[in-house]
């Protein structure tokens, strides 16, 4: 693995592990909006862990890359569907947001 694909998938494994940490404390920034797209309470737990076992597979796939991959695939389907989300709630203006989270998750698949 390249210098620069280590450290786009060490950016993109605590962005994901931030906003995970982030969602499972109820952070004020992240669930005020989740509440305001209609994303029911009942499922802000599942979405923070999923974030979290993504992060940890960019992780495990420093040293087993198959793992490293498919958590990339899964975080970029993840934040992909966090845009649609957006979208829906017409809050039009938050779509770069989840944006930014799934960028450095594409640049590590692309750089697999």
């Amino acid at each position: 693995m390249s210098l620069t694909a280590t450290v786009v998938t060490a950016v993109a494994a605590f962005m994901a592990g931030f906003s995970g940490v982030a969602m499972l404390a109820r952070a004020k920034f992240v669930v005020e909006p989740l509440a305001a797209y209609g994303v029911p309470e009942s499922v802000w737990n599942v979405l923070g862990v999923l974030k979290l076992a993504g992060a940890a597979g960019l992780v495990v796939g420093f040293w087993v890359p198959v793992i490293g991959t498919l958590a990339a695939v899964g975080l970029v389907l993840y934040f992909a569907g966090a845009v649609v989300t957006v979208v829906r709630a017409r809050a039009y203006g938050h779509v770069p947001f989840p944006l930014v989270y799934m960028a450095p998750a594409v640049a590590a698949l692309a750089l697999a």
